[in-house]
């Protein structure tokens, strides 16, 4: 059977268990009729770039999919009547992603980047407290006249 990654976002107002319920319902629809839901991952109440239906914020879930393509078409066409739904997208691939998405690993560098702590300590940036053997000195070049002979032609 094919693989797909379908990515839909749901409104704003309703909360993660009827979030979670919604996804229940597709994957129930797709297991249903003969697919297989690979993976199923909720990446949170993000922002839109724009309003979409009013909304400022969506809630975005993740599902990669191993089905027929009449179970795609059923899934989706439940999404087109579903209300919560503010929009879908379901993309065949090639293979399945082992592992977290790259939108669930983001999640951890923002947190790893605000843990890092000051950078001024670096001894590039000037701190006191580095040792001499952190330092590192510039060469300088002196131009004269004899640099500019080897262009005469």
């Amino acid at each position: 059977m094919p693989y797909y990654e379908n990515v839909f976002i749901a409104r704003q107002d309703i909360s993660a268990t009827q979030v979670d319920s919604l996804a229940d319902t597709f994957t129930a629809t797709v297991e249903g009729l003969g697919g297989k839901v690979a993976k199923r991952e909720y990446w949170g109440l993000r922002n839109l770039a724009y309003k979409v239906k009013k909304n400022r914020k969506g809630h975005y879930v993740l599902l990669n999919l191993d089905a027929p393509a009449e179970a795609i078409h059923e899934m989706e066409r439940l999404m087109r009547i579903n209300e919560d739904v503010l929009r879908y997208l379901t993309v065949r691939v090639d293979e399945l992603e082992e592992g977290p998405s790259a939108m669930a690993q983001g999640r951890g560098g923002r947190e790893e980047r605000h843990r890092r702590g000051d950078r001024d300590s670096s001894p590039r940036f000037g701190n006191d407290d580095a040792g001499t053997d952190d330092v590192v000195a510039v060469a300088e070049v002196e131009v004269g006249e004899d640099a500019n002979e080897g262009d005469a032609r």
